[in-house]
């Protein structure tokens, strides 16, 4: 008699170690494959292509949106240039400190934070020119408040409504001058709007110092607010006559040659649109940049005026006209920035971003010698390099987002620019400014601030633009996706899915966890999902139901698009989630869970409602001999069947299960399973992720086989339980072993 064969060997520390890394090794390789470039540059929105001439461009669009918003943004820039001009004498007027004249001045930016989230949102949605036109009067309204302040807490809430009205500027004007004007000209054009800003701005010192000083007294300054109400006010009521065009057209034209027919939008989750965002890495990296560039950006001019006063001795007159020096070496080059950008994008949009970021990176190294000349004219004459390097560079920015945002989430992801930069950058520049000046020169604010926030702007925008060829890239996927569902509408519009998920990609921060999951639920069918531990089947149901975002991809209701929908929203739609695990409210009653279950239907009718809580009840027979019974004193299956009872009540379009007999007795998964059964045959769509492969196939009319993520089979329930392979890394893993 043989002995038996010895036992294999427990695998050790180090051999569990090294799997883990083997593993991890090739989800990073798949991570990577996922996010390597998918076209050639000639094939990218922008890239290639015959150029445009400026004229060209505004002729394609009509002139009039570009003046009108171009004229209102001039209003902006001058108005925050008077500010810091005068911002000495409103400091005395008020009898305040430096510091609070500061952070007064900086709050302005702090405070567009309010209105950019609202105004992005609805840039979105609404008509674009009407925007822009409430929010041109909103602001000649506060503007002359500014002037009327007869007090610092007046004047602080007059800025307050001051920093809202402008928070339209980034997320509406760029959306809007987006998809009115080709691509080819965005960044001359948002150089020609800086240079109408800086212009505005340049000539502000000169303009409301003189008005100060004609006014004369303490108070001339409120004249200079009191005379910018009026042409901003007429400049706003123009904005309500633009016209709409249609969004995302010139990505549309340039990669697909036509302009594919708007559906209704669905409302937009700020959450998952900045979820979204936020995974774009060129996106990402240029909010991060332009947020650290904010700490000394925004504090700069009023630092530099209070120098002027406190160290050279200038008026207000005089700091009027170093100013407007100051800002004449800026107009001087914008108008060559914009073509030079335009032209790089167009061949390479790499180097293009990454210029933008030395541009930058010069600037923290010539700051310190301005603060350290030893004249007025000197200061003045230095200060034009970094105004010039920052100005050029923060004109691109637009551009930049505009490219490589989601045309859907265009306004949002200008809006998101503008939290991080104005938010983080003109909040915290603001306020470590006001510490430093308690006990420090203007100087000394300058240099301790703006210099580091300045270098570690340039090295993050210097960073993402390795990544704008692949996010462009996406921008393509995208496109040709929905134009390759549009014919298939129109084809075959009886054979749109109900339920549709499209090249979705998802990670859980820099862990990528579904790569490109594709597939379709026809209506009336039950599809299962199925695969190893970890393969992402859960997570896909999160993507579907909205409690997560994907960082790629599509999914779609009907043929309509939910990707950005909120939970509540796609809950309202139809698309409903049973999730594993306990579901229901332990200290609440039967009757009173199944009634929190209906809450969306409480405006509805109360036949509506009894009518769904006697079907449910009719479905489970159970639970309607225990209404009144406590859910937690219920066994883990009749909690299963109260909790699957609590998705019913809102007759769902697509039923989603994760987990259905997880952990129970036998005898209750034939009584849950009956009622899928009754579910499937009533025509209800659903969409189980399910352990057990026989429970699976014996429900599924298709199945969806994950592995690391993955779709490795796609096809009839039948056809996956004869792949024996596929079966056994059910059970037992990948290569079926235990």
């Amino acid at each position: 008699m043989s002995a038996p064969d010895p036992a294999p060997p427990a695998p050790s520390v180090a051999g569990l170690a090294a799997g883990l890394l083997d593993a991890e090794a090739e989800r990073a390789e798949q991570a990577s494959a996922s996010q390597e470039v998918l076209f050639a540059d000639d094939l990218l929105p922008g890239v290639g292509g015959e150029p445009l001439t400026l004229r060209q461009g505004l002729a394609a669009g009509g002139s009039a949106t570009f003046l009108t918003l171009t004229a209102l943004a001039a209003f902006d820039e001058l108005e925050s240039a008077a500010l810091g001009v005068l911002a000495p004498d409103i400091r005395d007027s008020f009898g305040m400190s430096d510091g609070a004249i500061v952070a007064l001045s900086a709050a302005s930016g702090a405070f567009l934070v309010l209105g950019a989230l609202p105004m992005g949102w609805l840039a979105d949605r609404c008509r674009r020119g009407r925007v822009a036109g409430w929010a041109g009067l909103a602001f000649s309204a506060t503007v002359v408040a500014s002037g009327l302040a007869a007090n610092a807490l007046l004047l602080f809430l007059a800025r307050l409504g001051v920093g809202i009205a402008k928070s339209s500027t980034l997320p509406v004007h760029g959306s809007l001058n987006a998809d009115t004007y080709p691509i080819a000209v965005r960044g001359r054009l948002a150089a020609a709007g800086g240079f109408a800003g800086r212009l505005a701005g340049t000539l502000s010192p000169l303009a409301v110092g003189g008005i100060a000083a004609l006014a004369g007294g303490t108070e001339g300054w409120r004249w200079a607010f009191l005379a910018l109400g009026l042409p901003t006010a007429s400049a706003a009521l123009l904005a309500f006559r633009l016209p709409e065009p249609r969004r995302g057209r010139n990505e549309m034209k340039a990669v697909l040659g036509e302009v594919i027919d708007d559906e209704k939008p669905l409302p937009i989750s700020l959450e998952a649109a900045f979820a979204r965002l936020m995974q774009i890495r060129t996106a990402r990296a240029v909010v991060l940049g332009f947020a650290a560039l904010g700490f000394g950006l925004f504090t700069g001019p009023v630092l530099t005026n209070l120098w002027l006063e406190d160290h050279f001795g200038l008026g207000t007159l005089a700091r009027g006209v170093y100013g407007t020096v100051g800002g004449l070496g800026v107009l001087a080059v914008l108008p060559f920035a914009g073509p030079w950008y335009d032209r790089l994008y167009r061949t390479d949009p790499a180097r293009a971003l990454k210029l933008v970021g030395l541009l930058i990176l010069l600037t923290a190294f010539i700051t310190p010698v301005q603060w350290f000349m030893p004249t007025a004219p000197a200061f003045t004459v230095v200060q034009m390099v970094p105004l010039i390097l920052l100005s050029t560079a923060f004109a691109m920015t637009g551009p930049v987002m505009q490219s490589v945002s989601p045309y859907r989430l265009r306004g949002l992801g200008m809006a998101l620019a503008a939290v991080y930069v104005f938010f983080v950058g003109a909040t915290g520049g603001s306020l470590l400014s006001a510490l430093f000046l308690a006990s420090y020169d203007a100087r000394v604010a300058a240099l301790v601030i703006g210099v580091p926030s300045t270098l570690v702007g340039a090295l993050l925008l210097i960073r993402g633009a390795s990544s704008i060829r692949n996010d462009l890239s996406l921008v393509v996927h995208e496109l040709r996706e929905e134009l390759a569902e549009r014919d298939r509408r129109r084809q075959d519009p009886d054979g749109v899915p109900v339920l549709q998920v499209a090249d979705v990609d998802f990670a859980y921060g820099n862990v990528q966890v579904l790569f490109g999951v594709d597939f379709e639920v026809r209506r009336g069918e039950v599809l299962a999902l199925l695969g190893t531990n970890g393969a992402g089947k859960s997570t896909i149901l999160k993507a579907i139901c909205g409690l997560g975002t994907p960082s790629r991809g599509v999914v779609r209701l009907n043929g309509h698009t939910v990707t950005y929908v909120s939970p509540e929203q796609r809950g309202r739609l139809g698309i409903r989630l049973l999730y594993g695990g306990k579901g229901v409210f332990d200290t609440m009653t039967v009757r009173e869970n199944l009634e929190m279950g209906a809450f969306q239907l409480r405006d509805t009718g109360r036949a509506r409602r009894a009518a769904r809580l006697a079907h449910v009840l009719d479905l489970f027979p159970d639970l309607a001999e225990r209404l009144g019974q406590r859910a937690g004193s219920l066994s883990g299956g009749q909690q299963q069947m109260l909790a699957l009872a609590m998705v019913l009540m809102h007759e769902p379009e697509v039923l989603l299960i994760d987990e259905l007999t997880l952990g129970l007795a036998p005898g209750v998964v034939q009584d849950l399973l009956r009622v899928v059964e009754r579910l499937k045959a009533d025509g209800q769509t659903i969409v189980i992720v399910e352990q057990s492969l026989n429970i699976a196939l014996a429900i599924a009319d298709r199945a969806v086989f994950l592995e690391k993520g993955q779709v490795r089979f796609v096809g009839e329930a039948r056809e996956l339980a004869e792949r024996d392979d596929l079966a056994r890394a059910v059970f037992l893993g990948r290569d079926g072993a235990a």
